[in-house]
């Protein structure tokens, strides 16, 4: 986590926006997990990284749009 973006990530509305996207995804990687094998997702992903420019835009920071459900090895990918 950069330094300039710890702030938001300690956020209340941060983490109620995570905590409600994960569990409007049922918990699981969008990207590796099915119905056979099921991935557990505990990230929520910015599709458009966040920047000191947008971190303050909630229609980047915290839009659902933006963010995508991902399990540790999907997101070091």
């Amino acid at each position: 986590m950069k330094e300039w973006a710890e702030w938001f990530y300690n956020s209340r509305e941060w983490e109620e926006c995570r905590d409600g996207f994960l569990a409007s995804k049922g918990w699981l990687c969008e990207r590796c997990s099915t119905p056979e094998n099921p991935v557990p997702a505990k990230i929520a992903h910015h599709k458009k990284y966040l920047t000191r420019a947008n971190i303050h835009d909630p229609a980047v920071a915290l839009c659902w749009d933006n963010l995508e459900s991902l399990c540790q090895d999907c997101h070091n990918r």
